[in-house]
């Protein structure tokens, strides 16, 4: 499964069960896109991350976990 930028929900299922005892609400955004871009399956070009597209997987991991 190839994941892109687009992909919040699943990027937040994989950053879930990656890092279980990490509370997403306190996650920085350079840490978030630097776990993203991490993520096994994850291929998007970097470039392609702003601020908007990190906040819509922030909020989704935080519902992940909820």
């Amino acid at each position: 499964m190839s994941l892109k930028w687009t992909d919040s929900y699943d990027i937040a299922i994989e950053l879930s069960e990656a890092y279980p005892d990490t509370d997403p609400k306190f996650v920085n955004f350079v840490d978030l896109r630097n776990w993203v871009l991490a993520l096994e399956g994850f291929d998007d070009d970097p470039e392609h991350c702003g601020e908007k597209v990190l906040e819509a997987i922030q909020m989704a991991w935080i519902d992940e976990v909820s």
